[in-house]
């Protein structure tokens, strides 16, 4: 199964990214891996590969790319280092809404283009921070995602925040899957509520739901990872785009 090294023209620059493809003769549907705080690494290398066996071409970027060579973190020890904490949130500082947007389209176009990929519209999915812009692409590119999933992901359906992704639902295209964890602050039933209205006043076809894991239960190597809880995942993710993007 091949796993490319690969540079994406964006607005703003050139990103880098992983593109993960099946094995076989394709072409195949395109999906595009919002990774969490902690960015590009193995172990979303290791779920594009795991997309890949499913079926689907995977490209998993760099959204961190504007500022070069980033040194990379540790999700054990990330929040409780004072200096590793102000980094970390630094760079998510940097990605407003009008960059994740651009920088989505950016993806989208660069798979839609790729050989190995068919149709004219792609999945995405996202965690935690991701999660947020996997929402936010399906709100800002329309009819270029028709699947859109998001994993334990905070502030997406913030009441009185002008830029919260919930806002823009009657620009989606897609088909919304958005599991929550548990205990998380920034997306609790009061926002689940509250995104599950404005999808349902845009006549989105959705589904939001609690997974009962903490923030992080999707990614490997996330402190708080379920094994069984990812699966579950798994098995939401492969029923989306079975429907949407076959």
């Amino acid at each position: 199964m091949p796993r490319i090294d690969v540079k994406i023209p964006t607005s703003d620059g050139v990103a880098r990214g992983s593109l993960h493809v099946p094995d076989g003769e394709g072409p195949w549907p395109g999906v595009v891996v919002f990774p969490d705080a902690f960015g590009l690494r193995d172990t979303m290398r290791d779920m594009g590969d795991r997309l890949a066996r499913l079926g689907y071409v995977a490209l998993v970027p760099d959204v961190f790319y504007r500022e070069g060579e980033w040194a990379p973190f540790d999700p054990r020890t990330a929040f409780s280092d004072e200096r590793e904490r102000n980094r970390l949130f630094g760079l998510i500082g940097s990605l407003g809404n009008e960059r994740t947007i651009a920088d989505a389209d950016a993806y989208a176009g660069f798979l839609l283009a790729r050989p190995e990929v068919r149709g004219t519209a792609i999945g995405t999915t996202g965690y935690c921070m991701g999660g947020r812009m996997s929402l936010l692409a399906a709100g800002g590119i329309g009819d270029k995602i028709a699947a859109a999933a998001s994993f334990h992901a905070a502030r997406v359906a913030i009441p009185d925040d002008p830029g919260s992704p919930h806002l823009a639902a009657h620009q989606i295209r897609a088909r919304v899957y958005v599991a929550g964890s548990i205990e998380d602050h920034g997306f609790t039933a009061e926002h689940a509520q509250l995104l599950d209205s404005a999808l349902s006043s845009a006549g989105v076809e959705h589904t939001v739901e609690f997974y009962p894991g903490h923030h992080g239960f999707a990614v490997p190597d996330s402190p708080v990872y379920d094994q069984a809880l990812a699966e579950r995942h798994w098995a939401a993710l492969g029923a989306l785009y079975a429907a949407e993007l076959a």
